[in-house]
């Protein structure tokens, strides 16, 4: 068999039939094992129209998991309302998952869930404005993505804004990287605000074990199907040129 045969017989990952609830090729859905949680508080994931790590891209399979959950992909919306797609009486009582240049190692406090003001200070009265939290935003994709989506939805602004300072590094491990150690996954940062909000640790167990599974099928599926590994992603030549341009 010539090398062209080879090609053509390894089929590329858009050619792997994909599930048509969490959007994963075939091989690597774990659709019948999501255990279903009844939240008390919602859920609404923005992502961004690039993310598109379907392999081990983790917010389909999030709001999968949720009764009150919505995922919507796009750059803008003009408000919280239209976004959800219902109407949102207080959006203050929605929080934003932005971390930004903030970190909850810099803050004065403990708490693994943090909410900051415009500034990145830590805003006093923690536990009340936790407490009083009615939703969740998260922004599902690169650390540039989530950054674009923070600056072209200035409605985010009404919101009160939180960090996270996970305890545990990210489980993707090597298979993804992260930029800065307190980075999560979709799905991890879920489990965290979720089961910190509701105080239900049961909700963090069912959202981890559903990525743990995830990954180890993925590492399994590797060794017969490495079309499915995510491609590397292409260089912002045009950025680079700016830098250099720039310290001329």
């Amino acid at each position: 068999m010539s090398k062209q045969s080879e090609a053509k017989a390894t089929p590329d990952a858009e050619e792997v039939p994909e599930c048509a609830d969490c959007g994963k090729p075939l091989p690597l859905c774990i659709c019948d094992s999501i255990t279903p949680i009844e939240n008390k508080v919602s859920l609404l994931i923005l992502q961004h129209p690039q993310e598109q790590d379907r392999t081990l891209g983790t917010a389909r399979l999030t709001a999968l998991h949720f009764g009150d959950a919505v995922l919507k992909i796009g750059l803008s919306w003009p408000s919280l309302s239209k976004a959800l797609g219902r109407p949102v009486d207080d959006p203050s009582r929605w929080a934003v998952l932005y971390l930004g240049s903030a970190k909850v190692s810099e803050l004065d406090t403990e708490n693994e869930i943090v909410a900051i003001n415009r500034k990145g200070e830590i805003e006093p009265h923690q536990r009340a404005i936790l407490g009083d939290i009615e939703g969740i935003v998260l922004l599902d994709g690169t650390w540039s993505q989530a950054k674009a989506l923070w600056w072209r939805n200035a409605w985010m602004l009404k919101c009160q804004r939180v960090i996270l300072g996970p305890k545990r590094a990210s489980r993707y491990g090597k298979l993804r990287k992260e930029p800065r150690a307190d980075g999560l996954s979709t799905i991890e940062a879920a489990a965290m605000l979720l089961a910190g909000l509701e105080k239900r640790p049961d909700i963090a167990e069912t959202l981890n074990g559903s990525f743990e599974r995830l990954l180890t099928r993925y590492r399994e599926v590797q060794t017969t199907m490495p079309e499915l590994a995510p491609k590397p992603k292409k260089r912002d030549y045009r950025r680079r040129k700016g830098v250099k341009a720039r310290a001329k």
